[in-house]
């Protein structure tokens, strides 16, 4: 590694500050530099052996292959990985796992930076931060996009065994789940990759199956019998999540019926009004 020297520093840095923001300079002379006064108010270029870092001239056109070289020599030095042994107070992030139901959105770019910006800032106090990667299986969501998968080439769910539809929902896991995860590396997260985590994982699901069981322990949590999202096309109850509740206004017809009701003592006319034909008699 080589620090720029003092005459470098002043004239690259401020080149690449006064193309960054020309309000940065001003038409006087600064005052004579001093090692104190570079080092707060100039940027250093630093460039290693292996040209990970360019200089800070700000180039016409970025090199996006700048960035995959960069987060693989900040994974091969180990930058996110913590040392507990280090001492001090662990800062420890589980990150949202997004779904395998496709490609990142806008929200999980938001939720990364967010995250990234509260790693690297205990990081660089000295903390010990571990942020925990992964993904979700999402369940029923990606069960539906699978068949829709399917559809498209002509094969219902129906037709295939337990064993063959698993298989395919795997498949499709592998794909965009690796998608996933390059598209965080991409955003510059840093995650320590070592521990990455699918929530289908044998010692997640084993945790999940633990903490229902002390919850059914305490009372807390317990069977009966309730309404239901049932989805007639997937066969299976659905969360309230997933659904979307439509509001309508049906324009109905009311049916006046009249009927002679008697008795022994006496004759009576009765008028049922109603909506459904069908079933005003049994109503009377």
């Amino acid at each position: 590694m080589a620090l720029a020297g003092p005459s470098h520093l002043l004239s690259s840095s401020s080149t690449c500050l006064r193309r960054l923001n020309p309000l940065l300079f001003f038409a006087h002379r600064r005052p004579a530099w001093t090692p104190r006064r570079a080092a707060h108010r100039f940027c250093a270029a630093v460039v290693s052996e292996r040209d990970v870092f360019t200089s800070p001239e700000v180039a016409k056109s970025f090199d996006f292959t700048s960035e995959e070289r960069i987060y693989k020599w900040w994974e091969s030095q180990g930058f996110f990985k913590p040392n507990f042994d280090r001492g001090g107070d662990p800062f420890v992030i589980p990150m949202p796992p997004a779904n395998v139901t496709g490609s990142l959105h806008m929200g999980h770019a938001m939720f990364v930076t967010l995250e990234d910006i509260m790693i690297r800032y205990f990081r660089m106090k000295g903390r010990p931060a571990l942020w925990i990667p992964g993904t979700d299986h999402a369940g029923i969501a990606t069960q539906l996009v699978v068949e829709k998968m399917l559809a498209a080439e002509g094969i219902k769910r129906a037709d295939l065994t337990q064993e063959e539809f698993t298989k395919r929902v795997w498949e499709w896991k592998e794909k965009y789940g690796s998608t996933i995860t390059n598209q965080i590396k991409r955003l510059g997260a840093s995650c320590d990759w070592t521990r990455e985590c699918f929530t289908l994982d044998d010692q997640l699901s084993h945790a999940v199956v633990e903490a229902f069981i002390r919850l059914h322990e305490k009372g807390l949590i317990y069977q009966g019998s309730y309404l239901v999202n049932w989805s007639p096309n997937l066969q299976t109850a659905v969360s309230d999540l997933v659904c979307e509740e439509i509001t309508s206004f049906l324009t109905s017809t009311y049916i006046h019926i009249s009927a002679q009701l008697y008795n022994l003592n006496q004759k009576e006319n009765w008028v049922i009004l109603h909506g459904r034909s069908e079933t005003s008699i049994l109503h009377g």
